[in-house]
């Protein structure tokens, strides 16, 4: 997939307020700090289109891109950033949550993870809820040039062995670097892939 045209749309507090047409959806979520601006710009050759920032966890909205005026691209708030008070946490999870059960639209969750740690609990736990919420998912590996290729290779393959033990099928995975551009073919063809799949 080419991508020609990548605009922002609308910021929306709650699910209510996102687009009222019927483009499919395909959101990025991921821990704060896990590069999600970084590869959404990447992702669409536009460095200014989602703001990246020194200070995890800006993104406090739930944040329409349309795509070659055909799908969105939806950049949802990190999860699991301390410095916020408990109540900002939980309307933030609640949007999420509410966003991610309630948009018909909705296509398919990225779900972002930082290569270089160790399976973290707060991202299996979410991967657990979107499985038992029978949500579509894929996880995208992210920051693959902070390690070399076989480290990264070994790394997806202990995530793997980790999701294993609680699931059956591994859901699809990619592993990208926003730096090196790697990774954007895979994603893009895969985004292109479902579009095809929902138009027939």
């Amino acid at each position: 997939m080419e991508i020609k045209q990548a605009e922002f749309s609308l910021s929306a507090p709650v699910v209510s307020m996102c687009p009222k047409d019927t483009k499919p959806e395909y959101a990025f979520i991921g821990r704060s700090n896990v590069g999600k601006s970084s590869l959404i710009n990447m992702l669409t050759n536009n460095k200014k289109l989602a703001k990246t920032s020194a200070t995890p966890g800006k993104t406090l909205l739930i944040n329409h891109f349309i795509i070659n005026k055909e799908w969105y691209l939806v950049d949802l708030p990190g999860y699991g950033y301390a410095k916020r008070s408990k109540k900002e946490i939980e309307r933030l999870d609640q949007m999420i949550r509410s966003y991610i059960l309630q948009r018909e639209q909705l296509v398919n969750i990225f779900v972002l993870v930082d290569i270089r740690l160790e399976p973290q609990k707060i991202d299996l736990e979410f991967i657990e809820w979107l499985g038992m919420s029978s949500v579509p998912f894929s996880i995208v590996f992210t920051k693959a040039d902070k390690l070399t290729p076989n480290k990264a290779r070994q790394a997806m393959e202990s995530y793997k062995k980790t999701l294993s033990e609680a699931w059956e099928e591994m859901p699809p995975m990619f592993l990208t670097s926003a730096e090196k551009k790697e990774g954007r073919d895979d994603l893009l063809n895969y985004i292109e892939q479902i579009n095809k799949e929902l138009s027939d």
